[in-house]
């Protein structure tokens, strides 16, 4: 292969924003999730975030943005830069693979020697120089190199909510993946961290076009079937019918377990970029600018007292008085309160189900 430079023509970017984030509820609702969300006050979302980080390295023409068919309004409206064709549409949720093999299919009708980032909508860059030169550097690897790269991240504590990804021994830089491992507990959390062998698992990934369709057809073979049957009919308008016919018959499987954790050519670009997976409330939380007593305000007016380690989310014209809280979450938004604790935020989509069957979806 050629050498690749950061204009290459055949750079392209697919941006995956097609999920719910229930984590964030009440904030991130089922019409308007937390991607499309400025949580910061930027005049920003996470959306928008994202695509002007990937706008410095990749043609805005090459950038394709995949959703759920209810979210094209809200795409077309925070990013007026794309052209319709460029944000392609599901039918229905199908986790991560689907989505991915759909916009491989694409993007092969246009060049079939592309070099693609695919990234997730709603993670948080602090370092994007640092961000961007490694993402050159990967486009690079897997340019001149027939394997699959992802984008693994120092881990600076032992997180149990990522991901993590354990590399072969050595200096080098990709280095070779050994395994994969869900979110571990937290005893293992610390041994992972404590050992240098493990990093966090952006879900960030770099492939040559011909490497990961070879990996599909090999490891996904039904799911590459089906997307490859409509091989004439990419860029056309009878795209969206035969997207909507097959797209429901796909499995729900994510990139992860169906493709990266059996491959064999998977290799790791070992970063420290300041990465943040916005995922909860608590990854929020800390990365958060935090007063005295470690409490946050996102937007909002507070007035704490005998509090520490709260993070309130308000509408702007609203003022909290918080008192005796000590590592709550106080978030308000479009008719809802909740008040939990940090620490049990991971039964906020208990929550959100228990409300939903409770009040009809009314506050979905």
């Amino acid at each position: 292969m050629t050498q690749t430079t950061a204009n290459d023509s055949r750079n392209y970017c697919v941006i995956m924003a097609g999920g719910v984030g229930s984590r964030f509820w009440p904030f991130s609702r089922n019409n308007r999730p937390k991607q499309f969300l400025d949580f910061f006050g930027t005049g920003r979302s996470l959306l928008q975030m994202t695509f002007d980080r990937l706008t410095r390295l990749v043609p805005p023409e090459h950038i394709l943005v995949v959703s759920n068919v209810q979210y094209r309004d809200l795409i077309l409206e925070q990013l007026p830069e794309l052209a319709e064709s460029q944000i392609l549409l599901e039918p229905k949720r199908r986790n991560t693979a689907p989505c991915i093999a759909y916009a491989l299919n694409r993007i092969k009708a246009l060049s079939s020697d592309a070099n693609i980032i695919v990234a997730p909508s709603d993670h948080l860059i602090l370092k994007e120089n640092d961000f961007l030169d490694t993402l050159r550097e990967g486009l690079r690897f897997v340019n001149e190199n027939p394997c699959l790269l992802t984008l693994g991240i120092k881990p600076s504590r032992p997180e149990t909510g990522y991901g993590y990804i354990q590399v072969e021994e050595g200096d080098s830089n990709p280095r070779k993946v050994k395994t994969f491992t869900e979110k571990p507990n937290a005893e293992l959390a610390k041994v992972f961290f404590e050992t240098g062998e493990f990093f966090w698992n952006s879900g960030i990934f770099l492939w040559n076009l011909k490497t990961i369709d070879r990996a599909f057809h090999s490891l996904l073979p039904d799911v590459a079937t089906k997307f490859s049957a409509g091989e004439k009919l990419y860029n056309t308008s009878e795209e969206q019918a035969f997207i909507d016919r097959i797209y429901p018959t796909c499995p729900n499987i994510s990139i992860d377990y169906g493709i990266m954790e059996k491959a064999t050519n998977v290799y790791v670009l070992c970063s420290d970029f300041g990465w943040t997976d916005l995922g909860t409330w608590g990854s929020l939380y800390d990365m958060s600018v935090k007063n005295a007593d470690g409490n946050v305000s996102l937007k909002c007016q507070t007035a704490f007292y005998d509090s520490r380690n709260n993070i309130v989310a308000l509408p702007a014209d609203k003022l909290a008085v918080i008192q005796g809280l000590d590592d709550y979450i106080v978030a308000e938004s479009d008719g809802v309160l909740l008040i939990c604790r940090k620490e049990e935020e991971q039964r906020i989509r208990q929550f959100v189900n228990d409300i939903n069957i409770s009040h009809g979806g009314k506050f979905n």
